[in-house]
């Protein structure tokens, strides 16, 4: 069964990929695989730009989304006319000979992976470039997959992506829909922040810190650098933290940090 592999954390947000899919089907006509994808407004792989914390501590991630390719997929329980189908590899494809545009499976889909092109009165997404996989032996990868300068994304059987796969999550899990498309380094919450001695107003190395969950009692630790900062990254959502820095013999403590949102707590004075 083929799939989709992306690791964000070496997508860079080139936007390759986005052009790539532009670039092979619009104006294109694939029937029966897809008609031809709008100039506007369609994206069957669009790149999004997640942008976490408050300056200065800042981190973007790229995230690229598409149809799922959903091995329980909705769209095809909702299509009364069989316009939907799943291949024996595991894509989804659906026709656009038999697609009558009642949007049955757009307003179903929960990855809002589904387009309405008005003007062909039609739904259309990502095909996974079957009309080259299925037609061309030079291609065994998507478009998408074949432009990616970072090998962010990848695609083939999951037998030979095992590895990727044991440490991977889907983006949109609570759909349930047993996905195709398996992400690694999806953004987590961080915490930072520098630490600094306001009396010699200058930043402190080497300053130990602890976080710890004050509902599971876990902790992390970290070390401030020679800018006197610290991270804490990949924490869970919606857990309320307390922080702890040593320097010393001295000590400051920090509570009631809500990991709501990714939080800079700014630059914290520490006299020594």
């Amino acid at each position: 069964m083929k799939a989709f592999y992306i690791d964000l954390s070496v997508c860079n947000g080139c936007y390759c990929c986005q052009i790539a899919c532009k670039d092979e089907h619009v104006a294109n006509d694939w029937t029966p695989y897809a008609k031809p994808q709008p100039d506007t407004g369609q994206f069957w792989i669009g790149l999004t730009e997640l942008v976490r914390g408050q300056v200065p501590k800042v981190k973007v991630t790229y995230i690229p989304k598409m149809c799922q390719h959903c091995d329980d997929a909705p769209c095809i329980e909702q299509c009364k006319f069989d316009a939907i189908t799943k291949r024996e590899d595991g894509l989804v494809l659906i026709n656009p000979d038999k697609c009558t545009g009642c949007k049955l499976c757009k307003d179903t889909c929960p990855h809002d992976a589904i387009f309405f092109n008005e003007g062909l009165n039609i739904a259309q997404k990502c095909t996974g470039c079957t009309h080259l996989l299925d037609n061309d032996d030079e291609w065994t990868v998507p478009r998408c997959v074949d432009q990616c300068p970072t090998d962010a994304l990848r695609f083939g059987e999951e037998d030979d992506f095992k590895d990727f796969i044991k440490d991977a999550e889907f983006l949109n899990p609570e759909a349930g829909t047993k996905s195709r498309v398996y992400y690694k380094n999806l953004p987590k919450k961080f915490v930072a922040g520098t630490i600094y001695d306001p009396v010699e107003k200058e930043v402190i190395i080497g300053a130990a810190c602890t976080l710890k969950d004050n509902e599971s009692g876990e902790s992390f630790t970290a070390t401030t650098d020679n800018f006197g900062d610290f991270w804490f990254r990949k924490l869970a959502d919606d857990r309320t933290f307390t922080l702890t820095i040593d320097k010393d013999g001295k000590q400051k403590v920090i509570e009631e940090i809500v990991t709501d949102k990714d939080l800079s707590l700014g630059d914290i004075p520490m006299t020594l």
